[in-house]
C-alpha cells in the first residue's frame, strides 16, 4: 500500500478522534459531569486498511537496514526499548515485528487499540514506561524517536505527566517542524537514520575518545 494513502488515512483518523473528542465535551457540557465516560477508542480507518490489504507485510514493508543497525546498538548496550504506534497491533503491528525478527529487541509494545486516546495524547507513551521493568529514575535518561508532529506533543505531555525528562528525537521533515517549533537542541533532529545512527553511537563512545554529545538542554 502507498505511504501517501497510509498517512491520509491516519490523517482521517486523527479527524474522526478530535471530533470524538468535541462530541464528548459537548456531552459532558450537557450533563455538567465532571468526569466523561471512557469509551474504547473508534478504530473504524484503522480497520479498513486492514480488511482492504491482502498482501502479507513482508510484501508491504522494506526493512531499514540502518535502523536494525541502531536497535543491535542499544540492546548491546542494555538500553530498554519499547515501540509506541498510533497503527493497530492486531492485524498488523505484531506481524511486523514477528516477520522481521524485531520483538527481540523490545520489552513493551503499546498499540491503538492498547489505550483510549492515540498519539499526540500521552497515553501510549505513558503505558509503555509503566510496562517497562521498573519505573524510570529522575537520573535515567530516556529517548523518544518519532517522525509525525504528533509524536513531538505526545512525549513533551508524557515527560510533564511523569515529572522525568524525555528527550524526542524528530526523524525526517514532518516531526522536524514539530521539534522547531517546540525549539528543540538541533542534535535532536534526525533527517535520515543514518543520522540517528551516528547520535547513538556517539553517545556510546567510549570517554576516552572524549567525544562531544551535543544532545543536553534546548534552545535559549
Amino acid at each position: 500500500m502507498n505511504p501517501r494513502v497510509l498517512q491520509a488515512l491516519e490523517f482521517l483518523d486523527d479527524c474522526s478522534h478530535r471530533t470524538g473528542r468535541l462530541a464528548a465535551r459537548f456531552r459532558l457540557a450537557r450533563r455538567q459531569c465532571l468526569t466523561a465516560e471512557k469509551k474504547a477508542p473508534k478504530l473504524l480507518v484503522h480497520r479498513a486498511i486492514h480488511r482492504v490489504r491482502r498482501k502479507s507485510v513482508e510484501d508491504i514493508l522494506v526493512p531499514c537496514a540502518t535502523m536494525q543497525n541502531v536497535l543491535e546498538r542499544l540492546r548491546d548496550n542494555g538500553v530498554a526499548m519499547g515501540v509506541v504506534s498510533n497503527g493497530l497491533g492486531r492485524g498488523y503491528g505484531h506481524e511486523v515485528l514477528e516477520a522481521f525478527d524485531l520483538q527481540k529487541f523490545f520489552a513493551t509494545c503499546v498499540f491503538r487499540e492498547d489505550v483510549v486516546r492515540g498519539k499526540p495524547w500521552p497515553d501510549s507513551i505513558l503505558a509503555a514506561v509503566n510496562q517497562i521493568r521498573r519505573m524510570p529514575r529522575r537520573n535515567d535518561e530516556i529517548w523518544y524517536i518519532g517522525d509525525q508532529r504528533k509524536d513531538i506533543r505526545a512525549v513533551q505531555a508524557a515527560s510533564a505527566a511523569l515529572g522525568v525528562t524525555i528527550r524526542p528525537f524528530a526523524l525526517g521533515a514532518r516531526a522536524a517542524l514539530a521539534a522547531v517549533e517546540a525549539r528543540l537542541h538541533p542534535a535532536q533532529i534526525m533527517l535520515t537514520p543514518g543520522d540517528f545512527e551516528r547520535a547513538v553511537n556517539a553517545a556510546f563512545r567510549p570517554l576516552s575518545e572524549e567525544a562531544e554529545l551535543p544532545l543536553l538542554g534546548s534552545l535559549p
